[in-house]
């Protein structure tokens, strides 16, 4: 089982855990005026790419809060993790 390393909590098993997908997407200031290439974009491309990985996850089953961390999809070790904005 992977134990994810909340920044308040501490390592709780995975199944804690709710992944949030890729970190530091940025929604368009104005979504009205984004044509809608550029939203289904926003809402669906995402890189996926192999090796190191930058993720947001919710620790649902204990505090509720957000938190970013850095894992290589390869081998699912965890990095790092921090506060959003703690980058």
């Amino acid at each position: 089982m992977l134990l994810i390393p909340c920044p308040w909590c501490g390592g709780r098993p995975e199944n804690e855990f709710q992944h949030g997908g890729e970190a530091h997407i940025a929604r368009p200031a104005d979504p009205m005026s984004v044509s809608d290439a550029a939203w289904a974009e926003f809402l669906y491309g995402r890189s996926n790419k192999k090796g190191l990985h930058a993720e947001r996850w919710r620790h649902v089953h204990g505090c509720g809060r957000f938190f970013n961390c850095i894992r290589d999809t390869i081998t699912d070790r965890i990095v790092s993790a921090h506060k959003p904005g703690a980058e």
